[in-house]
């Protein structure tokens, strides 16, 4: 049994506390809203994302961040990429050094575009023991014990084995891969194709185009991803395709939400407000579009989903821009 923090109580860190839990390992689950600690403690419950689950009795809560990390073997991270840098600076004084850091979140950071290992190393030190969690994985399903599958990948190989031990069950199977670059880009970039699939969808646009957003964006994003270092292969798996399928075409998806609300009218603004969880898919494009300028790299679907949210341009007009730009190869080889 082993001593786990996780560092954010909302719905994915609270479904993956749930499955720690499920396999007899102590989880402490940190919160900054004290309603939500009273709740775990007093009620086993998450009212707030979950209304109708009953938490396990191992599953505690704290405000206190210091006594979170006491003792903790493993800390889970599960906030928004934007505060990941706060996060892990206030952390930084109650870790020990041997403890392994967790990420669970999917983004890129605003501003300097730099995937979560980066920043890790950079507030921790390059020594610290990373993994990073990604694949497709609801947090509604996944709360109720629904067949989930995911890969992990870090900055030492020999750790995988271990993090594969601490989460799988019978209801939830962890692989993993040596290529955390790639499992980071793709569990990023997804959330922004996400947002496309709902704008599409907001529109009336039906199964057609949906697809041809899933298999094109795939493209852009290997693109991305091997310039960055990447393997190519990494994102026909899990941390790829499996994620962009389930986030781009599920109604458990808050960037599909997110982009439907704006494909059937509202402005950036208006579907974020009346969102409950943070839509990383927002950000992730803006730092996407700019890492693509920098990198001159072709990503039109990108830039496209860039032009609508953020240059509030009319999505129709971009969608038929898009279909008159000059014919080209399916597979670039082929050119």
């Amino acid at each position: 049994m082993s001593k786990i923090t996780v560092i954010g109580a909302g719905s994915w860190g609270t479904a993956l506390a749930q499955v720690l839990a499920d396999n007899q390992h102590e989880v402490m689950l940190y919160a900054i809203e004290e309603s939500v600690v009273q709740d775990i403690n007093e009620n086993h419950q998450n009212s707030r994302f979950f209304s109708d689950v009953v938490l396990p009795k191992n599953i505690k809560a704290t405000l206190d961040l210091k006594l979170a990390l006491h003792d903790a073997q493993f800390v889970l991270l599960s906030v928004p990429t934007k505060v990941m840098r706060d996060v892990l600076t206030s952390m930084k004084t109650f870790l020990s050094p041997h403890m392994v850091v967790i990420n669970a979140s999917k983004g890129i950071e605003p501003g300097t575009h730099k995937r979560v290992s980066e920043v890790v190393s950079e507030v921790l030190g390059e020594e610290t023991t990373f993994v990073t969690l990604s694949g497709p994985s609801h947090a509604e399903e996944v709360i109720l014990r629904e067949i989930t599958t995911v890969t992990c990948a870090g900055n030492h190989v020999n750790r995988l084995l271990d993090i594969q031990e601490l989460f799988s069950n019978q209801y939830f199977r962890v692989y993993r891969t040596d290529d955390l670059i790639g499992v980071e880009v793709g569990g990023s970039i997804k959330n922004v194709m996400a947002l496309g699939s709902g704008i599409l969808a907001g529109l009336g646009y039906g199964d057609n185009a949906r697809a041809m957003l899933i298999t094109r964006s795939l493209i852009e994003i290997k693109r991305l991803g091997v310039a960055l270092g990447a393997k190519e292969e990494t994102f026909d798996g899990l941390s790829g395709l499996g994620d962009l399928i389930v986030t781009t075409m599920s109604k458990h998806s808050r960037n599909f939400q997110a982009g439907f609300k704006i494909g059937s009218g509202s402005d950036l603004n208006e579907a974020l407000d009346n969102m409950k969880m943070v839509v990383e898919g927002v950000r992730s494009c803006q730092a996407t579009y700019e890492l693509a300028q920098k990198l001159e790299i072709h990503m039109p679907f990108v830039g496209a989903i860039y032009d609508v949210v953020f240059n509030r341009n009319n999505p129709k007009d971009v969608i038929e821009k898009m279909m008159q730009r000059p014919l080209m190869a399916e597979n670039p080889k082929e050119a």
